[in-house]
């Protein structure tokens, strides 16, 4: 719709974030009209005072800013996305201060608006990597797209349990595509790059810096119906993304935890004061968004058939719980050996109703 390279040289002045670019554009009909103003007509522009205007008439350095945020961007095969652009994501298009550019790495979809943010600590407990996994695989069966933040823990479960159960996720990190973060997560990028998009508001060469992650925060919440808060503490970024959320009039949802875990303060302050609803199911969830995601329940997709289980996988299958449990528990209470148990929990996990966790522990998924 405009010359790119115009919103980058606006995007380049100081102080023009994308509130002031949004204003400047819908005033002047085109970014490169905004450039080519004099301090006079800029100071009429809502936002623009006097001393800004003559910052921005005088400004002569965005040319270059430009050329080589355009040359980074091809390096990694990514492209913009203005929020003037048809494929700019409509729900976040929706939140009181929506990035006017995106840098993005993959495809974004029209079917993206039927999403899901999924944010926790980045040092989660079994319970919650459990929790984590059992959710992302129910709503991406519902076809709904998973959103995170690319962070160690449970945005990195988030996405990677997407990946495996066949379905599409955004990624939202706090640096510039060029610059993974945290770094054990490139190949991780580049996967989701494949089956969803990778998303920044923040140019080229940005590191990830601490200020960056609570206007990260802002677009996760933004791009989805919905936040599920795992587990965080009272002060983790998690919280940051429910606020932005409920600042957004998105819903918010908590997994409840025990009262002695420190991993579990923040969804249950968030329940506690009602700023959360507390889910125990993923149907939980769709109860509250019924009306939004009625387009996709019509699909009504077919429920797989439980696989067929022999009667020792049976008898091991109904003692397992949802929490983990040791395989020597698993043996007494079927009455088997250790041995034996062990081959028929394999069996059954291949068949993907149990799920193995580290120390021989497992639990019914």
């Amino acid at each position: 719709m405009f010359d790119i390279r115009d919103l980058l040289r606006l995007a380049s002045i100081p102080r023009v974030g994308p509130q002031k670019i949004r204003a400047l554009v819908s005033h002047f009909g085109d970014p490169g009209r905004a450039l080519r103003a004099s301090p006079r007509e800029l100071i009429k522009v809502e936002g623009i005072e006097k001393k800004l205007a003559t910052t921005i008439a005088r400004h002569r350095g965005g040319e270059k800013f430009a050329n080589e945020q355009l040359k980074l961007l091809n390096t990694v095969e990514g492209r913009i996305v203005t929020v003037w652009d048809q494929d700019y994501p409509e729900l976040l298009k929706k939140i009181y201060d929506p990035p006017a550019l995106l840098f993005v790495l993959g495809s974004l979809r029209e079917s993206d608006r039927f999403a899901l943010a999924i944010v926790g600590t980045r040092v989660p407990s079994l319970y919650g990597q459990q929790i984590a996994e059992s959710f992302t695989m129910n709503l991406v069966s519902l076809g709904l797209t998973v959103v995170s933040g690319l962070a160690r823990g449970i945005d990195t479960i988030a996405h990677e349990t997407t990946l495996r159960s066949g379905g599409r996720t955004l990624a939202v990190i706090g640096s510039g595509l060029d610059v993974p973060y945290p770094p054990e997560n490139r190949r991780l990028m580049e996967k989701i790059a494949g089956h969803g998009a990778v998303i920044s508001e923040f140019p080229m060469g940005t590191k990830p810096d601490a200020t960056n992650f609570p206007r990260r925060n802002r677009v996760v919440s933004g791009l989805s119906l919905g936040t599920l808060v795992v587990e965080s503490d009272e002060n983790g970024g998690a919280m940051i993304t429910a606020s932005t959320a409920l600042d957004q009039n998105r819903e918010v949802f908590a997994i409840p935890g025990p009262i002695t875990e420190k991993r579990s303060r923040g969804p249950n302050v968030l329940i506690r004061e009602g700023r959360a609803k507390l889910v125990q199911t993923v149907d939980d969830i769709i109860a509250e968004l019924t009306f939004q995601l009625r387009p996709i329940l019509k699909k009504g997709k077919e429920s797989t058939p439980p696989p067929q289980l022999s009667l020792f996988e049976r008898t091991i299958f109904d003692v397992l719980r949802s929490e983990p449990i040791h395989i020597d528990t698993i043996a007494e209470l079927a009455a088997s050996s250790p041995a034996d148990a062990l081959v028929t929990l394999l069996s059954l996990e291949f068949k993907g109703v149990v799920k193995q966790y580290p120390g021989k522990m497992f639990v019914k998924f």
